[in-house]
Order: structure tokens, then C-alpha cells, then sequence
């Protein structure tokens, strides 16, 4: 997926109240971005970090800037959340997915009470898939998830357990945006139930993957799978 362009280079000056980022640019201004990413950012939205923003001309937009990469540890980190379900998206149509080709694709599935980000159909099967966008690494090396306690990430993880004891097919879809990872593990040391929810859910038929996207200053897309360490 491209990403807009032209982007602008920056310095990332301070996060706050989860949707404002202030931006010292390469020529010395200061700008404010939007920040379109509800998780803490934790390792990412850190002073001192390159950033890429883009610039709208919509006059309807209170905030002309919108932060779209921050370069942690020599890579670049695509925090722009709103893009993660359209990057996973394209990977599904395009069979970038190694198990999960060959399907037409529905974003934004009711079931219930209920929204799952994708259902696949194939003839008679019926695959829910529940995306995660990952930009936390614990240790060197292995991709993280959440990175701020998560009711909501628990609740998907229940909805996914029931859609398979209906006779969908789930899979929870962990997208892996750091390039450092080699390998994904739920993040026990900050939200321990929800590490205990999913290897609960594996172990009642709820499949789980892990693909690392390959981020550069023009373009996103899903790359490599990475195994998968409960």
C-alpha cells in the first residue's frame, strides 16, 4: 500500500491527550499532527524520534498534519492505525496469506451484537478474522501485544472462541509492524489476562498468526510470517 506523499521529516517533540503530536520539522517550525492511534505508543511516540507526516489541504480539518511513521531502533514504524485493517486487507485479496487464500473478502462483519474485522467465505467455510496492529518489542526481538491493558482486545478474543464453537473458522491476525521482530508473544508482563485469554482460545481451536509488514518511506505492505511463541 502507498503511502500519501509528499511526507514531511520531523522530530517528534511530545505526545498528548492520545490524538496530538508536536512536531519540530527539518526547518526549525513546530507543528501539531493528528495521531490516529488510541494505544499507548509505548517505545514509539518518544522524544527525540524521527517522524514522517503528511499535510491535508481540507479546510474542514482542524489539524492540516497527520503523523504517519516514527523511526525506532534504524526502522521505520507505521503507527497510523486506521491503515492496519486496509494494509491486512490487501494481503487477503491479493493471497499474500499463506493459509488463507482463495476467499472472498467482507470487512466489517456483524455477528450478533457484534462487529469481526473480516469474514472469508469459500464455498462452505466461513473464516472471522480479528486484526491487532503491533508496535511494542520486548527484549531484542519479539513482537508484543497489547501495550496498554485491553477490555476490548479481551472481548475479541471471547467473540472469537464463540464464532468457533458456531463452526466459523477464527483466527486472531496479529500485524506485526516492527522490522526487528523475529518473533510475536502476547505481553504478559502488561496485560496478563489477556495473555491467559489467548493461549485460552488457541486451545479451543482459535488459530493465531503473526505477519511482520515491510515499512519504508513510500509504501506499507504485509510481508513475512513470523512464528508464534505462547
Amino acid at each position: 500500500m502507498k503511502l500519501p506523499a509528499p511526507l514531511m521529516e520531523g522530530t517528534l517533540v511530545k505526545r498528548y491527550k492520545r490524538f496530538f503530536t508536536d512536531v519540530e520539522l527539518s526547518d526549525g517550525t513546530f507543528v501539531t499532527a493528528h495521531t490516529p492511534n488510541t494505544g499507548s505508543m509505548k517505545q514509539c511516540a518518544v522524544p527525540g524520534h524521527p517522524v514522517l507526516i503528511s499535510k491535508s489541504d481540507d479546510p474542514k480539518r482542524k489539524l492540516k498534519y497527520t503523523l504517519e511513521l516514527i523511526r525506532v531502533n534504524d526502522y521505520w514504524v507505521d503507527t497510523h492505525t486506521q491503515r492496519t485493517n486496509r494494509l491486512v486487507e490487501e494481503a487477503l485479496r491479493n493471497d499474500w496469506i499463506e493459509s488463507l487464500t482463495g476467499y472472498h473478502v467482507t470487512p466489517e462483519y456483524k455477528i450478533g451484537a457484534s462487529r469481526i474485522d473480516f469474514l472469508l467465505e469459500k464455498e462452505d467455510e466461513k473464516v472471522l478474522v480479528e486484526v491487532k496492529n503491533v508496535t511494542l518489542i520486548a527484549g531484542e526481538s519479539t513482537a508484543c501485544f497489547p501495550d496498554a491493558v485491553t477490555s476490548r482486545g479481551q472481548k475479541h478474543l471471547r467473540e472469537l472462541l464463540e464464532a468457533k464453537q458456531l463452526g466459523y473458522r477464527s483466527v486472531i491476525f496479529f500485524l506485526v509492524q516492527r522490522g526487528e521482530a523475529t518473533e510475536f508473544s502476547p505481553a504478559d508482563e502488561i496485560d496478563p489476562e489477556y495473555g491467559r485469554l489467548l493461549r485460552e482460545v488457541v486451545a479451543g481451536g482459535v488459530e493465531v498468526l503473526a505477519y511482520k509488514t515491510k515499512v519504508s518511506t513510500e509504501e506499507n505492505r504485509v510481508a513475512m510470517k513470523i512464528p508464534v511463541v505462547l
